[in-house]
């Protein structure tokens, strides 16, 4: 059974004004180095779906995205390196010329199909999937953005390599399996905050919990810094990702890491951190 290549990844310090006089240090977790084009928390998130396909002698993966996703990009990746066909039903209208990404997806021999946004809602129905069976053939289904309980899994490994160097764990938040992993992953210990990037998801909560082993008490989703929505990003945005990687040799994507570290700061300039205490921070990948 073949497996994605991966590469260890380093734990960077963030010497910054703002969490000196906060009294704290911040760490970052840079993930986003595991690998080239499946980087960061979609590594593991893929990791045993990969692995599932491939033993249940599937040769195709069938996943759901928006025309800027990563998840697309990465299962695309993630195919072509395992000998393995793909599909990306994408949201909306094809739109020429392609951007960056879904020219990526399709140079890596994704087979890009396109629904429209009322039809795309009903991705999750039995009779939507049996439609797609029908004109594709057989494939291994992973859901949008990948998270399913073989996701959680990975994830929950991954976490469990953390160590316990840190009195806070940060990561940004799609649908909930990377932060429910994470949970799942540290077994209680630790603090474990969750930014989510879209605006009124409150249900998000109930979606973490139904993948948690056990009911864990040390975690919480901070709503406040979803700035407009998913893949909204005001000017103050920008200029905070370009200014981070000016500072600190960072790139953040627009969509989750930019977000995340914002808050982060926000929040510690806040005092909502406790003095003496160390930031841990997911560095999840992404596309700059």
């Amino acid at each position: 059974m073949r497996q994605l290549s991966y590469q260890a990844t380093p734990v960077q310090e963030i010497n910054d004004p703002v969490f000196r006089e906060a009294g704290m240090r911040v760490l970052i977790k840079r993930e986003d180095l595991n690998h080239p084009f499946v980087s960061g928390n979609k590594w593991w998130k893929l990791k045993y779906n990969l692995e599932e396909a491939q033993r249940q002698g599937h040769r195709t993966l069938l996943t759901f995205g928006g025309a800027y996703s990563n998840h697309i990009y990465a299962t695309a990746a993630a195919a072509r390196e395992l000998g393995l066909e793909s599909i990306g039903i994408i949201r909306g209208e094809e739109t020429l010329p392609l951007n960056p990404v879904l020219t990526f997806a399709r140079e890596c021999g994704m087979q890009l199909h396109y629904v429209s946004r009322t039809a795309y809602r009903n991705k999750h129905e039995p009779e939507f999937i049996t439609g797609l069976s029908r004109r594709f053939g057989d494939f291994y289904l992973i859901p949008e953005g990948g998270t399913n309980e073989l996701a959680v899994k990975g994830i929950g490994e991954f976490a469990a390599t953390l160590g316990d160097d840190f009195d806070y764990l940060c990561c940004a938040v799609g649908t909930g399996g990377t932060i429910a992993g994470l949970i799942n992953g540290l077994k209680g210990a630790r603090q474990i905050i969750g930014f989510p990037v879209l605006k009124g998801v409150e249900y998000l909560k109930g979606a973490i919990e139904k993948f948690l082993a056990y009911p864990y008490p040390n975690w919480q989703v901070n709503f406040n810094y979803h700035m407009g929505g998913f893949a909204k990003a005001p000017s103050q945005l920008k200029i905070f990702a370009e200014e981070f990687y000016q500072c600190h040799g960072i790139r953040l994507d627009l969509v989750y890491m930019a977000k995340l570290l914002y808050a982060v700061v926000h929040e510690a300039k806040s005092g909502k951190f406790e003095k003496g205490s160390t930031v841990l921070v997911l560095h999840s990948g992404g596309i700059p």
